[in-house]
């Protein structure tokens, strides 16, 4: 058995596909974002860099949008890009979903795109989620959840984590979290029909849920 911690995992599995034209993203939170000018966003997992830039293009020069991510490859590959279309309002960091190198309260809009299921507390991840946004800020979140409990077989599966279902929870689960650590206004924006993966089904789905006044996280 390999003794590479997940992040290692994913950092190889995504650096090696940085420079492909593989599509990577289970949803569209981007589309649902509807980032205002002057707003400063998030992108988490942010890979080749695309929605930072559309972000950073749609809140202008008063604005910010930041690219979070731990796979090397794609941040160097999203710094290009950015560089490429001459876009200067954005930064990319290089930062555990559980740990954010960011500062508290900067954020207006946290989006992300199948990649919280990564995470290995999801409740630490959302507690972040939390942190890093301001008061009144929202977030819109694409990812997968599992119908049942995710089989121990599954969860350093590579097909499976390359496939992001490996650390799916289930749906009422994720949905406590995010009460849990104090959102608000939680609204499924779109959802899928179940499909197949190993010995179980799993869906995909848009959510997203404001921080509302006052420090009220609890989820860490």
């Amino acid at each position: 058995m390999s003794n590479q911690k997940p992040t290692d995992r994913i950092n190889a599995r995504y650096s090696a596909l940085a420079e492909t034209s593989c599509c990577l993203s289970c949803g569209g939170a981007i589309e649902y974002a509807q980032p205002r000018v002057g707003d400063v966003c998030v992108d988490l997992g942010s890979g080749r860099g695309n929605d930072v830039i559309r972000m950073a293009e749609a809140v202008g020069e008063k604005g910010f949008a930041y690219g979070v991510d731990v796979s090397d490859g794609m941040l160097e590959k999203a710094l290009r890009n950015a560089e490429k279309l001459g876009i200067s309002n954005v930064r990319f960091v290089r930062s555990e979903l559980e740990n954010l190198d960011l500062p508290s309260d900067i954020a207006d809009l946290v989006i992300s795109n199948c990649t919280i299921n990564h995470a290995r507390d999801k409740a630490k991840t959302w507690s972040e989620v939390h942190r890093i946004l301001k008061t009144g800020g929202r977030f819109v979140v694409s990812d997968i959840y599992s119908l049942k409990d995710v089989p121990d077989i599954y969860r350093n599966d590579p097909q499976a984590v390359a496939e992001c279902w490996a650390g799916s929870v289930r749906r009422d689960a994720y949905l406590k979290t995010l009460e849990e650590c104090g959102f608000t206004g939680i609204k499924i924006l779109e959802e899928s029909q179940p499909y197949s993966k190993g010995q179980i089904q799993v869906a995909s789905f848009t959510v997203t849920g404001t921080k509302p006044g006052g420090d009220c996280c609890s989820c860490s």
